[in-house]
């Protein structure tokens, strides 16, 4: 059984420059994925996807490999994460090597455990799903959520639930951010990452930072240093 890890990092962020290989506590932020990857002894591989030399310079140097440099097509802005992962294991099929399990593990994910993605893949194994999501609660009862209307005034976006007591309200979740478990036959079916029968991999709150502003940054790095005191 031959397992892959994929760490899909291009170079043209905006929101944060550089953001994939940016200083996070030390070290740039990708190193902890690429580290827990390796450590957690499940990968007969883990690689880097980028379009960026110095992202493949920084990642080599952390342990990762680059096997191939990812083309502009599967570069852009528009490119989706799933042609990022079919672009990988079609060039590991022109070599003739081929993956019974797939592993997409974001490049800022510091917050990943090796425990939670042993986790991940035994589920993935015993159920025989497609894919499994790591997934967190809302902090607030999305059903209760606001919005500001064209006036510039409050509104409810579900005034059906205006009186509704939180604790009646189910739960919602919402995607970690952080890794996804596929399983590589049913993938090159349907390449997406949540298709139907996806199960989830249910993390706590304070294990999950979506960073994709310069605040976010600022507040991953905080809890990350409350967490590993």
């Amino acid at each position: 059984m031959k397992i892959l890890c994929v760490i899909p990092a291009r170079g043209g962020s905006k929101r944060i420059p550089k953001k994939n290989i940016k200083d996070f506590l030390g070290k740039p932020i990708i190193a902890y994925s690429i580290q827990t990857a390796l450590e957690c002894g499940l990968f007969d591989e883990v690689i880097v996807s980028t379009d960026c030399d110095h992202i493949a310079t920084v990642a080599m140097k952390c342990g990762a490999k680059v096997p191939f440099m990812r083309p502009p097509k599967v570069s852009s802005d528009t490119a989706t994460t799933a042609e990022v992962l079919l672009h990988a294991l079609c060039w590991y099929a022109e070599q003739h090597i081929f993956w019974d399990y797939l592993c997409c593990f974001y490049p800022t994910a510091p917050f990943s455990t090796q425990k939670k993605m042993i986790e991940g893949l035994e589920i993935l194994k015993k159920t025989k799903a497609p894919s499994v999501l790591p997934v967190t609660e809302f902090a607030y009862p999305i059903l209760r959520s606001l919005k500001i209307n064209k006036t510039g005034c409050v509104d409810m976006n579900w005034p059906e639930y205006e009186l509704t007591r939180s604790q009646d309200l189910p739960n919602a979740y919402h995607d970690a951010g952080q890794f996804y478990w596929i399983n590589v036959a049913s993938f090159k079916k349907d390449p997406r990452l949540m298709p139907k029968g996806t199960l989830p991999l249910k993390l706590p709150r304070l294990q999950v930072v979506d960073i994709d502003t310069p605040e976010d940054w600022v507040t991953a790095e905080i809890l990350y240093r409350l967490l590993h005191k």
